[in-house]
């Protein structure tokens, strides 16, 4: 029973955007699509114990959703309209009568929740919801919002899609400039749940994620070689992902960057990774956000040692990406290159200042309840891992906070 919850946990992760992709495609809606494919699931998780997991899980859900979608329709009594709907928007989908450049049905799909008709935050939640296959709690966790809220923007991208009838495709090449941005930042953030997973009932790490969002921005770098923030964005998720190995112990505990395991990283990722950013410093272009992240982490994982570690580098690239991104978080990641610089009580001072903004992120805590550790003021040091415990989602986390929480006694 064991195994047949894990193949399905393990078929979830796998192809729930194969089987959304699928749908949408040939029904061309997504409400049908989600629908279809989560009821497959459950189906799945009601037969695969009696019947045996089957030889090809993915082709099985495909197959089941199919036949969802299909019932679904003529429960409706709209199968023609459906049927038609569905064929204007595969026509649009291929403007100059030949296949996209890249053919890939979890790309069409990504686009089309990102479709610049959404506003941002909409993109974000339904590429998550329909590509990552994120449940709407763990995205509302991810944005900080109540479950409700985040449920009514996922219906409300999904009806626009549908009322604008939304081309399922992959854009033009004339279009792609201006629409990459946006998909971007919904790779960015999936792949941030999967580097640290948001959701309780989750693996803390979720390698699926993390391997879709750097598939996703390779075929979108093969699209668009030129462009700086698709290999940055490339080269920061590469960097980042090449310490995985090492982020988690053998007991289920987060493991701090300074105290990992350096020679267990991803020697090959890192390496694709500097290359990467060794190319765009060459090209002699302004960097963008991702460009000067990934610079911050070739910084990191050139350290052979965290003492080795070149901090006023990383303090000055931190001051480059203040101008172009002023937002609190990267304010209170900068606070952290200046406490090494010039001291836990002048960063301390730093974070301070943010309380307004990210009094309600985990991260906030935990860089302040470090910070007063340093400083020797272990009351208020504990009452901030608390705080910080009582936000985070992740499990491993939760359990590397509490380990140092009580060892301050």
């Amino acid at each position: 029973m064991a195994d047949v919850r894990e193949a399905i946990t393990r078929a979830h992760h796998e192809e729930w955007a194969r089987v959304v992709a699928a749908l949408a495609r040939r029904f061309g809606d997504l409400d049908i699509a989600e629908e279809a494919a989560a009821e497959a699931f459950a189906a799945a998780v009601e037969r695969w114990p009696s019947d045996g997991v089957p030889p090809n899980p993915g082709a099985w859900l495909t197959t089941t959703a199919n036949r969802k979608a299909i019932d679904r329709i003529r429960r409706e009594n709209k199968r023609d309209d459906k049927q038609q709907e569905a064929r204007m928007l595969y026509d649009r989908s291929e403007p100059h009568g030949a296949g996209g450049a890249i053919d890939d049905e979890r790309l069409r799909l990504i686009f089309t929740c990102c479709h610049p008709a959404l506003a941002t935050e909409s993109r974000v939640a339904l590429t998550l919801r329909m590509v990552g296959g994120l449940t709407v709690p763990e995205i509302a966790r991810a944005f900080l919002v109540q479950e409700n809220t985040m449920g009514r923007r996922i219906t409300r991208a999904k009806t626009k899609i549908k009322a604008a009838g939304i081309p399922y495709r992959v854009p033009a090449a004339e279009e792609l400039p201006a629409r990459v941005s946006g998909v971007l930042a919904v790779l960015y953030l999936v792949f941030n749940e999967g580097y640290l997973a948001s959701g309780p009932a989750t693996d803390p790490v979720r390698h699926d994620l993390t391997a879709e969002a750097i598939r996703l921005t390779r075929l979108i770098r093969s699209l668009m070689p030129e462009d700086g923030e698709v290999a940055g964005l490339l080269a920061l998720m590469l960097l980042t992902e090449a310490r995985r190995p090492a982020r988690v112990s053998a007991s289920g505990e987060l493991v701090s960057l300074d105290e990992q395991d350096r020679g267990a990283w991803d020697a090959a990722l890192i390496a694709e990774g500097h290359r990467l950013v060794r190319e765009r410093l060459a090209s002699g272009m302004a960097p963008g956000r991702y460009q000067i992240l990934a610079a911050i982490n070739a910084v990191h994982t050139s350290a052979r040692d965290v003492r080795d570690t070149d901090w006023s580098q990383i303090l000055a690239l931190y001051d480059q990406l203040v101008r172009l991104d002023g937002s609190p978080v990267v304010a209170l990641n900068r606070a952290v290159a200046v406490a090494e610089i010039d001291g836990p009580e002048v960063a301390l001072a730093a974070v301070d200042r943010l309380e307004d903004t990210l009094a309600g992120y985990h991260a906030y805590h935990v860089t302040r309840a470090d910070l007063l550790r340093r400083l020797g003021r272990g009351q208020e040091s504990r009452a901030a891992y608390d705080r910080a415990i009582e936000l985070a989602g992740n499990t491993a986390e939760i359990a590397y906070l509490t380990r140092r929480r009580d060892q301050l006694g």
